[in-house]
């Protein structure tokens, strides 16, 4: 068995070498427990050269997609781009997108992490499929490709052979699905005993707040995605109360229940939790994220974000920065 783990200029590069890594060394430990046979971990990019990730490090690749005629899976990692409509309409994704579809057809496991589940619907491998992306692109992802069935706040969906995961960490328990799939739970378990992960999808890997994917508070999830909906418009707690058809008095029972805290700080702390997550991965100017995130001026924008951060927008970019690097 063969996985391919995809590689292109602008993708994340924690994705990329992380989940060759992972697989690689999870291929090692499967073969060494003396039950399975090893299976290949090869890296491709579109035309076979050397591409640089969203930091501009440069990375080699064993071979074209071109050179690849079947794969047992594939692995497409998150990108970051600011341009996401000029990026998805190049010649270079069109071709990538034709050779993943081809990859399907002849039974291959197709995965898509994070902003990568785009390039799976370039392919139309999400067209009347269940799929989630990270929690920011979800309106998006829907608009693009309205005839996927995008999930709300999943962290892994598998719908007939094509995989989607959320934020830019959901690599992790991609590969462990993909490992899972391919060769059994058994197989999966060794793997994760030794990545230091849980066997079952973990949802702390995926980079978003830790309730946001708490299945088991419908409710709270609900309140979030209002919230995060709500971006420039000022949302109050009444409104927030309206959205979900509940008084103000239950919506402060059932949020103190679910999270502990009240309507207000739960607004402020999403609103903060959304800023905080553009300003890592957009080039977004900090008067752009105060309005996107709902504030109604940029000074108030910057007290809330050092009250909850201790540090200002502009401190918080540069510290993430540097630990890309």
């Amino acid at each position: 068995m063969e996985i391919v783990v995809l590689g292109f200029n602008g993708c994340l590069g924690a994705g990329f070498v992380g989940s060759v890594d992972m697989l690689k060394l999870s291929s090692l430990m499967i073969s060494k427990n003396g039950r399975h046979e090893p299976f290949s971990v090869s890296t491709a990019s579109f035309d076979g050269r050397p591409f640089k990730d969203s930091s501009d490090r440069e990375f080699d690749v064993d071979r074209s997609i071109a050179a690849i005629a079947t794969s047992s899976a594939i692995v497409v990692p998150g990108y970051l781009c600011d341009d996401d409509a000029r990026f998805l309409s190049t010649p270079s994704i069109a071709t990538a997108a034709a050779w993943l579809r081809h990859q399907h057809a002849l039974g291959a496991l197709v995965c898509g992490s994070c902003s990568g589940v785009f390039l799976l619907g370039e392919a139309g491998l999400l067209d009347g499929r269940r799929c989630t992306t990270t929690w920011w692109r979800h309106d998006e992802l829907k608009t693009l490709y309205p005839a996927a069935k995008a999930v709300w706040g999943a962290p892994l969906i598998e719908d007939r052979r094509v995989v989607t995961a959320g934020g830019p960490l959901s690599w992790v328990d991609m590969c462990l699905y993909v490992i899972r799939s391919l060769y059994g739970a058994d197989a999966a378990k060794i793997a994760a005993d030794f990545a230091v992960v849980d066997t079952a999808p973990s949802t702390q890997s995926a980079y978003v707040p830790p309730s946001h994917l708490t299945t088991s508070k419908p409710f709270l999830l609900e309140a979030e995605h209002v919230v995060r909906q709500a971006g420039e418009a000022a949302l109050t707690v009444q409104g927030l109360a309206r959205a979900l058809g509940v008084s103000a008095r239950t919506l402060n029972r059932r949020l103190q229940r679910a999270s502990g805290e009240m309507p207000k700080q739960f607004i402020d702390r999403m609103r903060f939790e959304t800023a905080r997550t553009l300003l890592e991965t957009t080039a977004c100017t900090v008067k752009q994220l105060a309005a996107s995130s709902g504030y109604t001026n940029e000074a108030s924008f910057r007290r809330a974000f050092y009250r909850y951060s201790g540090m200002t927008p502009g401190a918080y970019r540069t510290r993430e920065r540097a630990r890309q690097k």
